[in-house]
């Protein structure tokens, strides 16, 4: 394979630095782009930079000339996601990005799943390749294997800290508190004064037993729910880092090394369910918005590369194999269970 070229869309957003620094690892051409001239100079360098904004269609099909695929990194997503999917459909080429904002994640696939554009097109649309919507979904599609059906699955997060950056504070006052719950075999928005069920949830090692709330809403429903049969998914994360969330000013990121991540730990365990029988899977590493870099680029390398198994608007699970697409992740601990 050529060494690709693609477009960045809110390239000097706290993710998107860590995406494009992925690129330039992997020897591919980044093009910068965003609506602020400024900060693309800022971050751009030597790197080509194209000012394009989403209410452009123009700018935007200037921005995406000559890419092979396009990362969106800019939210709000709701404003972002729509007119850069109509312009990668003008253009021919695949899209992913790295929302985690539900309702985004829901609306996307809503209308674009069954688009016969997109068939037509032979291109792939892969909205929340990130840490929240792909990680759990390559988890739980993997603990399911030959599993064709499951009474219920839950994907557990635990972090250590939860230092936001400026796109996830926003993106939960634009969700207004509401959360999306999945639950007999239907995606329901619950309103926000609907209390959350606490419990506790054993995870591996660094952190054991944990209090959690249910009912934490990430895009891994979504996902999940797009091709895993199972009438039930349940989300939960651990307390301590939503007290990190919720503060008066919370802090942002820290750089903890060279490459700027953070000193963030977390851990993803997910459980199957079906009757008498359970299976687990968990996974460990650093920093949830570094950690979006190599999962956004390596689904981009197997889609460029012809590794996908389909063309349309999908998941993680249903595009890859997941279990090899784990192991291919800068992951500290990886457990598969068997």
């Amino acid at each position: 394979m050529t060494k690709p070229v693609i477009a960045v869309f809110g390239a000097y957003g706290h993710t998107a630095r860590f995406v494009t620094a992925e690129l330039l690892e992997r020897g591919w051409t980044p093009i910068l782009s965003g609506r602020d001239a400024a900060k693309l100079t800022e971050v751009a360098g030597d790197l080509e930079a194209r000012v394009a904004t989403a209410d452009d269609p123009a700018s935007l099909d200037r921005a995406l000339a000559g890419a092979d695929a396009v990362i969106n990194c800019a939210g709000p997503f709701a404003e972002t996601a729509p007119p850069l999917i109509e312009a990668a459909l003008r253009a021919g080429i695949h899209y992913l990005d790295v929302t985690g904002e539900t309702l985004v994640a829901i609306d996307t696939f809503t209308t674009y799943r069954e688009d016969p554009r997109v068939k037509a097109a032979g291109i792939v649309i892969a909205p929340v390749m990130a840490f929240y919507g792909a990680l759990g979904d390559l988890l739980a599609t993997a603990a399911m294997g030959d599993w064709s059906t499951a009474d219920e699955v839950s994907v557990a997060v635990a972090l250590d800290s939860w230092h936001p950056t400026r796109g996830t504070l926003l993106a939960g006052a634009r969700r207004a508190g509401r959360r999306v719950v999945f639950a007999d075999n239907h995606l329901s928005v619950v309103p926000g004064d609907v209390p959350q069920p606490k419990s506790t949830w054993t995870f591996p090692e660094p952190f054991g037993t944990q209090e959690v709330v249910g009912e934490f809403s990430t895009t891994d429903v979504i996902t999940i729910a797009q091709h895993l049969d199972a009438p039930r998914i349940n989300t939960y994360v651990n307390t301590a880092p939503l007290k990190d969330l919720s503060a008066p000013s919370p802090e942002a990121p820290k750089a903890a090394d060279a490459s700027g991540r953070s000193a963030q730990i977390f851990v993803v365990d997910v459980v199957v369910r079906r009757g008498d029988e359970e299976r687990r899977v968990s996974a460990r590493g650093r920093d949830i918005y570094a950690f979006t870099a190599p999962i956004v680029i390596e689904a981009a390398s197997r889609i460029l590369s012809g590794d996908a198994r389909m063309t349309g608007t999908v998941t993680a699970g249903e595009l890859f194999d997941a279990e090899s697409f784990l192991r291919s992740l800068p992951l500290e601990d990886l457990s598969l269970g068997g």
